[in-house]
């Protein structure tokens, strides 16, 4: 009988053990009402609980088969409540949406997504940026997908945005100005861009009006915030194109975080497809890291360097341009000897110290150093000819030459070397009094840069050596010119430049009521004064005022209707590729280019198929004088420095973002622009930046039987350029355009883990995420052309444009993990 109690007391015991250890899994991710996450949100039942993390993620163990109420609770929020049963070992999704709490209205609109449309700034899932397919994948590509936004080089990493040219945008990492090389020229040279896509957490993209925090660019902002790691993270990306890699982690204190990430790019993939037969070397990457140190709950203080190295070493060998019409078909055929290396080495390091006073004020000191060494040599000998070539369709020789109607060489020759220091130190703050808040900064820049610019280049046709394009009387090579022999183009410098800025800026802020709307107040000035000097040029100091200011109004009506305006005066201080002129002498007293911006803008959220849209929607002008004009051949603007012209840009940029698929975010941009110059009063004129109309779109999708089985594409269509006309010429007898820029990038993704798709066993079980895929680059193999090659024909005594080709169809494999 005592054997049997027994028995009975441990079956009693043991069941209540297993009883007690069956659970089940919740997780997710909790959205706002403006679809974006929330993070630091307090997920809890009885005593126990999580904390969702700053992509708004959340994983919550509960015990299975019993009624168990769990509570989100955040600051700036409503509660929610649910009351879930699950049976022991299942894993639910939940998926909650947190409204903004009535008692917390103003926090959450000053803080969160809706704050930055109040701001007219438009925010950037990085998800999406991982994910969109490109030549040249990260923020650049997908900001090319915005109303307004331009380049037509998917090599290149630069863009142009409402008319402004590449040198006219400002970007940020965490508060900090990054620069770019100086001597590049060409997209294939280009590499990597500053930013790292993997170790982004927000990016914000301003195209004009922006606020006096910002600083004194003309076109636009790119503001990106890089991730603070609260546990151990791996990611990795793998394609035919290189690799990138970087590792998070955060010490057992919470005190140290740290994240480092590294990246190769070879970009013979794209290169080698091109109409140019080459012997391509490149060598693209760099290493990063964002370190931060929690000294106390109020001192932090984080670290952000940079190391890069490109190499880029090209030998072409042969090239066959077809051109020309059916009815009269042409080639241009080049033999090449000689070869171009470059090199583009730069440093970058920065330190930001954060004092968090009280819950009001916030103090930071920054202190930034950039190093960039580059070297562009080359000596290149193009023999050509330029054929006509056998249209006789069945003809086996048909797509051949049949015979030359010109020939000729171009020999050309560059030593240009320059290295330049860029230091900065800055003190930034803000202070909270009620409903206003007040930012400020003070700013010291000193820039020290020695250059070498050595350039000429030699031009033959039927022995006769090309005089130089603007000499009087020049009939080569129809007759004969006794003059000495000279370059066709040349252009020796030698400058050692220092410049010394000083900066600041104050601005306020207020959320207010007018009656039940809600507004917002923005005003601010900058100031920035700057000093040029170096040897042999004479001393010039100048200084400029930035006033600007913004407002916006939510009406009560029943539509979620936004209505913002801003303006302002826009300053642009030259940098030092501003002040050297087309000789490449620095021209000290170059003034700072001044624009006039208004910008009219509406954000209509509405719901379309039960899911959520909006529709954004701006009207801008921007009135430009002090204007200092340049040459743009592919990536490299060579100024005038002399402030000789006027210009204007208007136009109107609309994009519709949603859910068009569910659970996935596409978005339809279109743009409208005009924008011309006037210089030396001779007339206005389309400046090199003048596309007129702009569609993009960026669509995700999936199988809906197979979801794991995900699509993304990315259309592009522009207006030509100016630009199609040689770069010597005088813009006002030519004004010819390229082509209309095309192109569609496909991305292919098969899924095999992913947050809602884990495996406790198995080889999967090491991934947190993990993806496979195939990308086509200009699926539809359209021949774009970025800049034309004038070659003279002796027998028609004509100058004849052969277009440049960008990359054809190309087609890449790419897998990503993370761990």
């Amino acid at each position: 009988m005592k054997a049997k109690t027994l028995l009975t007391s441990i079956l009693f015991f043991v069941l209540i053990y297993v009883s007690a250890a069956q659970t089940a899994t919740i997780k997710g991710v909790i959205l706002d009402d403006q679809n974006l996450p929330v993070e630091k949100v307090n997920i809890k039942y009885l005593n126990q609980g999580t904390v969702s993390n700053e992509n708004g993620f959340y994983t919550l163990t509960i015990p299975a088969n019993r009624d168990i109420k769990v509570v989100f609770t955040h600051v700036a929020f409503k509660n929610i409540e649910s009351v879930f049963n699950l049976k022991n070992g299942e894993t639910y999704e939940f998926n909650p949406i947190m409204n903004a709490s009535v008692e917390q209205i103003a926090t959450v609109i000053i803080n969160s997504g809706e704050r930055k449309a109040v701001e007219g700034i438009t925010t950037l899932d990085p998800e999406a940026i991982r994910k969109i397919p490109g030549a040249n994948a990260g923020v650049e590509n997908l900001l090319l997908t915005l109303p307004g936004v331009s380049n037509n080089n998917e090599l290149s990493t630069q863009y142009s945005v409402r008319g402004g040219n590449f040198d006219e945008n400002l970007v940020y990492v965490n508060d900090i100005e990054v620069y770019r090389p100086f001597l590049i020229r060409s997209g294939q040279q280009e590499g990597l861009s500053f930013v790292n896509t993997n170790m982004v957490k927000n990016v914000d993209f301003s195209a004009g009006g922006f606020q006096a925090k910002y600083g004194d660019k003309l076109s636009s902002v790119l503001d990106i915030t890089y991730k603070t790691p609260y546990q151990f993270e791996a990611n990795a990306d793998v394609s035919l194109l290189g690799a990138s890699v970087s590792v998070e982690n955060m010490s057992k204190d919470s005190k140290f975080s740290a994240i480092v990430g590294a990246r190769y790019r070879d970009n013979s993939l794209l290169v080698n497809a091109k109409e140019t037969e080459t012997n391509f070397r490149p060598a693209f990457g760099d290493i990063q890291g964002f370190f931060t140190y929690k000294f106390s709950d109020k001192f932090h203080l984080s670290f952000l360097g940079n190391a890069s190295l490109n190499k880029y070493s090209y030998e072409p060998q042969t090239r066959q341009t077809n051109f020309g019409t059916l009815a009269d078909p042409m080639a241009l055929l080049v033999f090449y000897e000689g070869q171009e290396k470059d090199q583009y080495q730069t440093l970058f390091g920065a330190f930001k110290g954060s004092y968090l006073a009280n819950d009001d004020l916030t103090l930071h000191l920054i202190a930034s150093m950039y190093n960039t060494q580059e070297q562009e040599h080359f000596d290149i000998l193009a023999q050509y000819r330029l054929g006509v070539v056998n249209a006789n369709i069945g003809d086996e020789n048909l797509g051949e030459v049949e015979y030359s109607e010109g020939i000729g060489g171009q020999l050309t020759h560059g030593r240009n070397d320059l290295d330049a220091l860029i230091t900065n130190i800055e003190h930034k703050g803000n202070f909270k009094l009620e409903d206003h808040r007040f930012d400020w900064s003070l700013k010291y820049t000193n820039e020290d840069i020695r250059d070498r610019l050595v350039e000429w280049e030699v031009i033959d046709s039927t022995g006769f050596s090309i005089r130089p394009p603007k000499t009087p009387s020049n009939q080569q090579p129809y007759e004969p010119y006794t003059g000495p022999l000279e370059p066709f183009q040349n252009v020796r410098a030698f400058n050692h430049t220092q410049i010394n800025r000083i900066q600041a800026y104050a601005q306020w802020s207020k959320r207010d009521n007018i009656g039940s709307s809600d507004v917002w107040y923005n005003a601010g000035v900058r100031m920035h004064n700057w000093t040029v000097s170096g040897d042999g040029i004479a001393s010039s100091n100048q200084t400029v005022f930035s006033p600007r200011g913004q407002f916006s109004i939510k009406p009560d009506w029943k539509k979620d209707m936004l209505f913002r305006v801003a303006t302002g005066l826009y300053y642009q201080p030259p940098f030092y590729r501003e002040l050297r002129d087309m000789n490449g002498e620095v021209q000290p007293d170059v003034k700072a280019q001044k624009s006039i911006h208004l910008v009219i803008g509406n954000d209509y959220s509405f719901k379309m198929w039960n899911r959520p849209f909006k529709l954004t929607s701006e009207v801008y002008y921007k009135k430009l004088t002090d204007v200092n004009p340049y040459t743009l051949e592919n990536v490299r603007i060579r100024y005038r420095a002399n402030n000789s012209a006027e210009a204007y840009a208007y136009g109107l940029d609309m994009r519709l973002n949603g859910e068009f698929v569910p659970g996935t975010e596409s978005w339809f941009s279109f743009g409208f622009l005009k924008t011309e110059e006037n210089i030396n009063n001779r007339g206005y004129i389309a400046r090199p930046t003048d596309q007129r109309l702009k569609f993009a779109a960026l669509f995700q999708d999936y199988v809906p039987n197979v979801p794991s089985l995900k699509m993304y594409l990315n259309l592009v269509y522009n207006t030509g350029l100016p630009g199609g006309s040689p770069s010597y010429a005088d813009p006002y007898e030519y004004q010819l355009r390229l082509p209309d820029y095309k192109r569609a990038d496909l991305g292919v993704q098969y899924v095999l883990v992913d947050r809602n798709k884990q495996f406790e066993k198995g080889w999967r079980k090491a991934f947190k995420e993990l993806s496979f895929g195939i990308e086509i680059f200009n699926i539809f193999d359209v021949q774009n052309s970025i800049t034309n090659t004038w070659v003279r024909d002796v027998n028609s005594k004509r100058q004849i444009a052969i277009p440049n080709y960008l990359t054809p169809r190309v087609f890449n494999v790419r897998t990503t993990m993370k761990f």
